[in-house]
């Protein structure tokens, strides 16, 4: 019943809550040309799945019994009602609070940030299904304060899964389910701290499906975790964690209207078809980072204490896409494949029947493509660039390609707390985070062909009479590829950045307000280990390095009417640095980068009243933010050059503002 309530609660809010975006883009910086040719689309999902699960948290910074102020402050978001109920009900709606881009929500776990550098995304799929030990967290919602970091303008959220920190039992769950997977089974132990100081969690889950609602898709997800905490006196307590979670799915692909409605569903997938009677489909992602986490917490007295930790993560992840060189496209919603494609009226009614009436000629004819493989017999001469050295053999026309990264991800955090006196908290920080991602293809599957060549077939096209430009490597031309063997693009990002921050919170009997400051500083490159034969004079090796200094400050006052009912405003302004991704207009080519590269410029403001009562708890807030000088790079395949072209964007200027409203009342003792 009271998940009822909140769900009406939120169909009352959306049409207040949901943001007014003012869009400003100046002009577009078209740094596409006819020649900027990309051999293939990473296909990189930028997925934000949010573990919803509820937390009740007091805004107590004590880290001692002293005593209390007459009117306790406000309570934080994990009370707040417009969010529990939003982020839970509409999550599955793409709904995002204020309009915000995901990377505008921070996440930490034992005292590491966990956003990735290079777009600013927490990357939740990689503690996926471990919901049992993720349940210790605070959180704080637009620009309230915190105690582990300066925060961010979204959101904020502290996970605390050390083994001590997790409740002693023992569990063995199993849950079937209609929407992400089948089944899931899982398992947990914790063994609480023992009288020597030693604490253990161990925990793991399966969740399956053999086939999801939409044809063609699947998913195994694994997951574990070990956590081991040791007291190692009164005022030291030094954590281990280490988690992973390796899954592999069997994803929808994209396509047009004109599709779905031949076949007859919104459902339908191209990515896949029968090989050999069986389903197969050729866009499947995989995935598997571990992550170690080491935290020392120390006590230095009954009012303050130190937490630093260091963090490690690694690991690849991979989508697989269909490749080919100079033969037919073989996704069978291609557009020139449509009805609508075709210009003589027979050929166009004979279309639409055949998408209507014969499943075939919708799903990826596996089939053929092998057949061609086989019957491709060539030779391939002065083979890996050595004269007169020759390859004849089945030339694989059609590949499955694995378009992997591999993020190598080292972070340092120390954080101070101090309760100076019953008025006054301190927190002070310093962090160090490095990020190097390593994007290349690999041959996946050579579909029955001996072998394949590194060749960009589109830079043929446009260059014809060039023995230069369609190599994907010109150190090593013509070269034979086998299973297993990365080619196309061979390159590394890595970003930087160091950061230090201060807080101050002052509490008092009617008022409680404070202030924060950020200095950061940032720095990223591109480093390529092959030589494009379309760019040959900025392809390899290591790119100029690009620094930002940044700063962020905010601060805020709350008004304690009395001890339920407060008055608030908080504003923040910042500078951000520009993201890898929107700054590199090409990266898997050369080391173009846009005109105009600058700091983003945030200012924001918010203010509202929260009402905490027995039986009811209510929030309105309004808020006005203002983003200037953002960037953006768009990829795509331009049918006039029938090559992939990018577009890189600057100047944007956008305003989010609107208003929120949410509470949860408790209508009986037991609803």
């Amino acid at each position: 019943m009271r998940k009822a309530i909140l769900f009406i609660v939120v169909i009352l809010c959306v049409n207040v809550a949901l943001a007014q975006v003012v869009d400003k883009t100046k002009p577009t910086q078209d740094t596409s040309r006819k020649n900027t040719i990309d051999s293939s689309i990473l296909d990189e999902l930028k997925e934000n799945v949010l573990d919803n699960i509820p937390t009740i948290s007091l805004d107590d910074n004590n880290l001692s019994d002293v005593g209390s102020q007459n009117i306790s402050s406000v309570l934080t978001a994990g009370r707040d009602p417009f969010y529990a109920a939003s982020a839970f009900n509409f999550s599955p709606a793409r709904f995002r609070m204020r309009g915000y881009d995901n990377d505008l929500n921070a996440t930490f776990m034992n005292g590491i940030s966990m956003d990735n550098l290079d777009n600013g995304f927490t990357p939740f799929g990689l503690w996926g299904g471990l919901n049992d030990v993720m349940r210790n967290r605070d959180l704080s919602i637009g620009l309230r304060y915190n105690t582990f970091n300066i925060g961010d303008i979204g959101s904020s959220t502290s996970i605390d899964s050390r083994a001590s920190k997790q409740r002693k039992q023992t569990q063995i769950g199993y849950a079937i389910s209609n929407r992400n997977y089948t089944h899931r089974i899982s398992f947990y132990h914790g063994t609480g701290i023992s009288k020597k100081g030693w604490a253990f969690v161990f925990a793991g889950s399966f969740r399956g499906a053999d086939e999801g609602y939409v044809q063609g898709t699947y998913y195994n997800g694994y997951s574990y975790f070990i956590g081991i905490d040791k007291r190692l006196s009164q005022n030291h307590l030094l954590s281990l964690v280490a988690f992973g979670a390796p899954t592999e799915n069997g994803r929808q692909g994209a396509a047009v209207q004109e599709a779905m409605d031949l076949v007859g569903s919104n459902y339908y997938n191209p990515s896949w078809g029968y090989q050999n009677g069986k389903k197969r489909n050729a866009n499947v992602a995989k995935s598997h980072q571990p992550y170690i986490i080491l935290t020392h917490d120390f006590r230095l007295s009954n009012s303050s204490n130190l937490v630093t930790a260091v963090g490690y993560s690694f690991g690849e992840r991979t989508t697989t896409g269909l490749d080919w060189y100079n033969s037919q496209d073989p996704r069978p919603s291609y557009y020139r494949y449509l009805p609508s494609y075709q210009q003589d009226p027979a050929l166009r009614a004979q279309q639409a029947e055949a998408f209507r009436t014969n499943p075939a000629v919708s799903q990826i004819n596996w089939d053929r493509l092998i057949e061609a493989n086989q019957l491709s017999k060539e030779t391939i001469n002065n083979a890996n660039g050595i004269a007169g050295n020759s390859v004849t053999g089945k030339r694989s026309r059609y590949i499955v390609e694995d378009r992997a990264i591999y993020t190598n991800r080292l972070n340092f955090n120390t954080v101070f707390n101090k309760r100076v006196n019953n008025n006054l908290d301190i927190t002070a920080g310093a962090s160090y985070q490095s990020q190097k991602n390593n994007y290349y293809k690999r041959v996946n599957d050579l579909l029955g062909g001996e072998f394949y060549v590194d060749l960009n077939q589109f830079a043929e096209r446009n260059f014809p009479l060039s023995t230069v430009a369609n190599q994907n490597d010109t150190s090593r031309p013509n070269r034979i590829l086998y299973k297993g063997d990365k080619f196309g693009y061979d390159y590394d990002i890595t970003v930087n950045r160091a950061a230090t921050w201060a807080q101050a919170v002052f509490k008092f009997n009617k008022f409680d307000f404070f202030i924060a400051g950020e200095f950061s500083n940032t720095r990223f490159w591109r480093n390529s280990r092959v030589t494009n034969g379309l760019f040959v004079n900025n392809s390899f090796g290591k790119s100029k390095t690009y620094i930002f200094n940044n700063y962020s400050i905010k601060g805020g006052i709350t008004y304690k009417i009395n001890g339920r009912n407060y008055l608030y405003v908080n504003a923040s302004a910042l500078t951000r640095a520009p993201y890898f991704d929107n700054v590199f207009v090409s990266p898997r080519t050369r080391d173009l980068v846009q005109d105009n590269i600058n700091n983003e410029n945030i200012y924001t403001v918010e203010g509202g009243y929260v009402l905490n009562a027995p039986k009811i708890r209510l929030r309105l807030t309004g808020y006005y933010t203002e983003f200037n000088n953002q960037m953006n790079v768009l990829t795509f395949y331009h049918d006039e050059f029938r090559n992939f072209v990018n577009y890189g964007i600057n100047n944007i200027d956008k305003v989010h503002f609107g208003a929120e409203l949410g509470f949860e009342a408790k209508l009986t003792s037991t609803l």
